[in-house]
């Protein structure tokens, strides 16, 4: 037996880890149809303990997909509908004067939740996404001079739409690099889609699919998998595998603007929480390549030429990361 293999086995993988992901996915896979990678990404995330960015037209179920995961592990839900005239205290709260008893009462703001939905965030000014944005960074609140903390686990998932711009402020560079992974939402198959629209024909207006899902978890359950996440084993050549990719990201011609050091740091995060729930306790370099498009397209900017001429950011990534090579396990 090898030393590495001999460090993996006495790693134990807590056993209900796996199992809690399989509760979870079960949960939300039954009030969103047809997006079963998109659900997978989100739990990566979720272990991972970082934020997500969905991109994809309206009505493809971002909504339910966060609803779902936050009934499935019976975590409080938020929701932000981001627009022009959003403030910044309408996103983390403020302090409100009581006539009654002549002292400032504090009003907390949607963020005081688990699991946040930032709806078309795009939407709002700089000033209130930053709010936002320092909320998931420092898992804190400060109003008034009084830090408040946020109950763990506190995942935001942000939404864009890719087609309608005007009015729109997009997010720069490196509060982009804030979002663990981007996903991108597509739609379902023909018999998704069919199944999708058979079943809110027959629901009576006002129920929600998500009012039929269970409780399979509870806040510490997260928490505790997050724990398992954080302890998966990544070895140096796995590393260096991550950071070899990133620094293919800003020498490739095809790039303008390539990842940062977060980026590799994230794709080693997003590698430990696959592993984790593919049942491993220890990442391989698949991992690291299964997680290199979420993490990476919003981290790379393509150089103008590249995108004049139709290409994607998917496509090229992809041919980043085949080019590099992965060590031998």
């Amino acid at each position: 037996m090898t030393e590495e293999a001999a460090m993996y086995q006495s790693t134990p993988q807590p056993p209900d880890a796996s199992a809690l992901v399989a509760r979870l996915r079960a949960q939300v896979e039954h009030a969103v149809l047809g997006q079963r990678e998109v659900v997978s990404q989100v739990l990566a995330g979720l272990l991972a303990g970082g934020h997500v960015l969905l991109e994809g037209k309206p009505g493809l179920g971002k909504t339910q997909l966060v609803l779902g995961l936050a009934k499935a592990f019976g975590g409080v839900f938020g929701r932000i509908q981001f627009t022009p005239d959003l403030m910044p205290s309408d996103v983390t709260g403020f302090r409100l004067f009581d006539m009654k008893s002549q002292t400032f009462q504090l009003r907390r703001g949607p963020v005081f939740c688990n699991l946040l939905l930032a709806d078309e965030i795009n939407r709002a000014p700089a000033k209130t996404q930053a709010a936002l944005l320092e909320v998931m960074q420092e898992r804190q609140v400060t109003i008034d001079g009084e830090t408040l903390k946020l109950s763990p686990p506190f995942m935001t998932l942000a939404t864009q739409n890719p087609v309608e711009h005007e009015g729109t402020y997009p997010l720069p560079e490196a509060q982009l690099d804030r979002f663990l992974m981007k996903i991108l939402i597509d739609y379902p198959d023909r018999a998704a889609e069919s199944e999708i629209v058979a079943r809110s024909a027959s629901e009576v207006p006002g129920d929600a699919v998500t009012n039929e899902l269970q409780v399979v978890a509870g806040p510490e359950d997260v928490v505790r998998a997050q724990a398992a996440t954080a302890a998966v084993q990544v070895v140096r050549e796995v590393v260096d595998y991550a950071v070899a990719i990133v620094q293919a990201t800003r020498e490739a011609k095809t790039v303008w603007l390539g990842a940062g050091t977060r980026g590799a740091i994230a794709l080693v995060r997003i590698g430990k929480a696959i592993a984790l729930m593919h049942g491993r306790h220890y990442v391989i370099p698949d991992d690291i390549k299964a997680a290199a498009l979420p993490v990476l397209r919003h981290r790379v900017q393509l150089a103008p030429e590249v995108a004049m001429g139709g290409q994607s950011m998917d496509e090229v990534l992809k041919i980043i990361v085949e080019s590099v090579p992965a060590p031998r396990q």
